[in-house]
């Protein structure tokens, strides 16, 4: 830790530490702690060997649960470690923007669990809940593998690392870091790369929940109650009860059970089932204009509220899950690795396993839209530089815990619901008879669906039908029904559990659809000022409605196509969603990688914990993209398939594939066409973003370092712990601040950390 000591940061003498001493931060191993730590390991092991190897006809979902959670905690207690002491080398003497620039709107120090949870509610969006669903397919065990692993390797990195350097530069965004490390080009390649993949993922958040809510006249009641409970919450706070956090979110939690058990009465009657009963390009209208209004309306009144929800609603839901996972205990029949894991072609996604596994679970292992959460919002209100191992680094652990329950809940119903659920309309023909036909043809081993199956599932959770209910969500909520009856409630409460995963996940969903919209608009604001200065303003109102207006217009056009794409729109669109994301990923790695270098000598033989994540991540994107744009097969490549649907289109043909009218064709032709030069402009600018990091770092490594771009330190007036616990020193400074005389400027307030 010595070597994050800056000399020229000198803390005011009068007041207590600012910082643990150095010598305070390394802990003593006791007997009693290697013993903890052996047996973690030891547990892990076991996990791992019963999951890889052992695997018999069956495997306990325990397992997943355990290899999961010792893997995180070795990897937060060893390898965040190493990144913390040999890269970012934080120093609590120096104060973060938070405290530096406080204005009460943008900069706010921000008690760490608070920010954990703020934190994690935005980056949790879809992609840990629906790619592992998706990813199911191939079986359980390279999912597993990814998401465990990939984890402490990459998304974790890219997470923590981003944070940082972010916060260490003033809290600029990673657009904003590129153009300054990387150059002009570097720079601008980012910035468009930034904006337009943030289209396509807002859009498939969006997407996935249309197609949950999608003829669920119980979801669509239940979900919309959110907003006025949101909106109520957020008067609460503000007007009638300011500062009571706690009492506000029980009254919240109570109002979110309320509107879930009145969703299944509502739907029920004459009326209710009419009004709520919407078609699926409604509903989309009804998202498009909700992200228009949360994006601009203040984040007291209706983000920060549902923030707080979310994130109550998330982790506990996951935490119960977890839990009732380890009462159950299903087994689980799913081979380890599947039938359709050697192929090209699939019924829930097309493409081999390596590029495409790795995509199609985007979040829970990897993720650059973390990275514009990482550099946006949160690294301005980081309250002490200790802190962002435990928000960077530990938040994107939880998130890969969601993508572990999520796969396990996939996995525990029957295979033949799940390929029924999840394959597209057009395979289906939409009807119990159709989905019945496709899946017993694929010829799987031990499955055999039967038209009862299908007909009692969907009775049994309280919808007309479940087949080709693509999109992951419902898939998701019916395993968690699945495991939830058995723990709680028994059979006569599949409906509600089912209901509640669904609320669960549109507001796990609706979160970062109105944080993303959000963040795109800032983006956006920030480009378009560089030319017209005005629109660098944030509090200007012209500038904050025509940005959220061009980006709300943006991905509501692709939400419309998914929405109305004969294909089945997340079947076709969500490859696209996975292979940007990850390409965003590999361009805050690349710019990361950069900064690395630039820091000097001492820096030098570290840079492979970048590298590496980095390599992997350029690989199997640029090789996914390569499918996506050249293969021949019409199920994998966007053109293969645009061009077979507009030759059959030329010849006069009225039907073609799964497309049954000529309507239907042309919109296969128009959607494979945007996909298609999308994918194209994607990899494109992140090839750019690649190369220039890399000759900037190459620079970098040449001349002993580069340009430091950290705006200059200064020194801290405040103390707070690091990690989710006080450890002894950090309490005994705390008491310190604690016995400053109550009319000192810079004591601790209770309500200063909310």
């Amino acid at each position: 830790m010595s070597a994050s000591v800056d000399d020229d940061v000198v803390t005011d003498p009068t007041l207590p530490p600012v910082a643990v001493p150095p010598e305070k931060l390394r802990s003593k191993w006791t007997p009693a702690k290697i013993a903890l730590w052996v047996a973690i390991a030891l547990l892990g092991g076991l996990a791992w060997t019963m999951l890889a190897i052992v695997r018999g006809e069956t495997v306990n979902a325990i397992w997943f649960v355990f290899a999961a959670v010792c893997t995180y905690l070795i990897g937060y207690r060893f390898y965040s470690k190493v990144i913390e002491r040999y890269i970012t080398r934080p120093d609590d003497r120096r104060a973060t923007p938070a405290e530096r620039k406080q204005d009460g709107k943008d900069y706010v120090p921000t008690d760490r669990r608070v920010l954990y949870g703020h934190h994690f509610a935005a980056i949790a969006g879809a992609g840990p809940l629906v790619g592992p669903v998706l990813a199911a397919q191939m079986g359980y065990l390279p999912g597993t593998i990814w998401i465990i692993v990939g984890v402490i390797l990459a998304g974790a990195v890219q997470d923590y690392l981003v944070l940082f350097f972010s916060m260490r530069r003033g809290g600029r965004t990673i657009g904003q870091m590129a153009r300054d490390e990387l150059g002009k080009i570097g720079g601008t390649a980012a910035i468009l790369a930034s904006l337009l993949i943030m289209l396509i993922i807002v859009a498939i958040l969006a997407l996935v929940v249309v197609n949950a809510l999608g003829e669920s006249p119980w979801g669509v009641f239940s979900v919309s109650m959110t907003i006025p409970i949101a909106l109520f919450m957020g008067l609460y706070l503000r007007y009638i009860r300011p500062g009571r956090i706690t009492e506000i979110s029980i009254i919240g939690f109570v109002l979110l059970i309320g509107a879930i058990i009145a969703g299944g009465w509502v739907a029920s009657t004459e009326w209710g089932y009419a009004a709520f009963h919407l078609d699926r390009s409604v509903i989309a209208w009804g998202i498009i204009i909700y992200g228009f209004v949360a994006a601009v309306l203040p984040v007291w009144l209706l983000l920060a509220p549902r923030d707080y929800l979310s994130t109550f609603m998330k982790v506990g839901v996951i935490v119960m899950l977890a839990g009732a996972i380890v009462l159950v205990r299903p087994e689980i029949s799913v081979p380890a690795f599947s039938e359709f894991a050697g192929g090209q072609t699939g019924p829930v996604f097309s493409g081999p396993i390596f590029p495409f596994l790795f995509v199609t679970i985007a979040c829970g292992a990897l993720s650059g839209f973390h990275a514009l959460i990482a550099s946006g919002t949160t690294p301005k209100l980081v309250e002490k530089e200790r802190q962002t191992r435990f928000i960077g680094y530990g938040g994107m652990l939880m998130e890969s815990f969601v993508a572990i329950m999520a796969l396990v809940a996939a996995l525990s119903i029957d295979r033949g619901i799940y390929f029924a659920m999840n394959a597209s309309p057009a395979a289906t023909l939409g009807t119990v008879e159709g989905a019945v036909a496709f899946v017993n043809g694929l010829g799987l081993a031990g499955v055999n669906l039967t038209p009862d199956m299908l007909t009692t599932t969907a009775a049994a959770v309280g919808e007309t039908s479940i087949v080709s209910r693509t999109g992951g969500a419902p898939t998701l909520a019916l395993g968690l029904a699945h495991i939830m009856q058995q723990a709680l409630g028994g059979q006569a409460m599949m409906a509600f559990w089912y209901h509640f995963a669904i609320m669960f996940e549109a507001l796990f969903i609706l979160t970062a659809v109105d944080a993303g919209t959000r963040v795109a608009r800032f983006m956006l604001q920030d480009s378009i000022g560089t030319v017209l200065l005005k629109f660098k303003d944030l509090s200007w109102r012209p500038g904050v409605w025509i940005c959220t207006a061009v980006m709300v217009a943006g991905w509501g056009s692709i939400l419309i196509l998914g929405v109305t794409d004969p294909l089945g729109g997340i079947n076709t669109f969500f490859p696209l969603f996975g292979i940007a994301n990850q390409l965003l990923a590999a361009i805050a790695l690349a710019v990361v990688l950069a900064i690395v270098a630039k820091r000097g000598r001492s820096y030098f033989r570290w840079l492979w914990i970048v590298a590496l994540p980095l390599a992997f991540a350029a690989v199997v994107t640029i090789t996914a993209s390569m499918y996506k744009i050249f293969s021949p097969v019409p199920a994998v490549g966007y053109w293969a398939n645009h061009f077979a649907f507009r030759d059959a289109l030329a010849a006069g043909k009225t039907e073609f594939g799964t497309a049954k009218t000529v309507a239907a064709m042309e919109a296969v032709v128009r959607n494979t066409f945007v996909q298609g030069v999308l994918s194209v402009i994607f990899v494109t600018l992140a090839i750019v973003v690649i190369v220039m990091a890399v000759i900037v770092t190459i620079k970098a490594l040449r001349n002993g370092g580069g340009a430091d771009l950290e705006d200059a330190p200064v020194a801290s007036r405040r103390f707070a712990p690091a990690g989710f616990l006080a450890t002894k020193p950090e309490r005994e400074i705390e008491k310190e601040w604690e016995a400053l005389p109550a009319d000192h400027p810079d004591r601790p307030t209770a309500s200063a950390h909310h």
